[in-house]
């Protein structure tokens, strides 16, 4: 599934790894215009275009609260959030509340049966914030 967004008079659209939108008139059959989550799944590949260009273009539909970037190397999970201006929060141990569905995770469930190095970083400082 797709989001599409539109940018400067122009329609965009984006395959994140996962979508979810609560709003019962976004049911498009190939897309959706209201996500209230987005997840990606950092690689080598896609990680810079999931922190940079995709975080800032996320960053202007309004239905969104909640941006998650997992990392599938190591257990870390970046979450965005709508309502603390769209800080980082760098989660490496314990659970992760989202918000917008009212739930919580624990990263061990996450990353059940997933081979981790030992690397934990920090939350990128090439996110944009608008």
């Amino acid at each position: 599934m797709k989001v599409r967004l539109r940018i400067a008079d122009q329609d965009i659209f984006y395959y994140p790894d996962l979508l979810l939108s609560c709003d019962p008139d976004d049911r498009e059959t190939y897309y959706r215009r209201s996500p209230c989550l987005l997840v990606e799944v950092l690689s080598d590949s896609t990680a810079r275009i999931d922190r940079r260009e995709k975080f800032f273009a996320y960053q202007t539909i309004p239905s969104l609260r909640e941006y998650l970037l997992i990392e599938q190397n190591t257990r870390a999970v970046e979450i965005y959030r709508h309502t603390n201006g769209w800080g980082c929060e760098r989660i490496t141990q314990g659970s992760l509340r989202l918000a917008c569905i009212d739930v919580e995770v624990a990263l061990e469930t996450l990353y059940e049966d997933v081979p981790l190095s030992d690397s934990a970083g920090e939350c990128s400082s090439s996110s944009v914030r608008i």
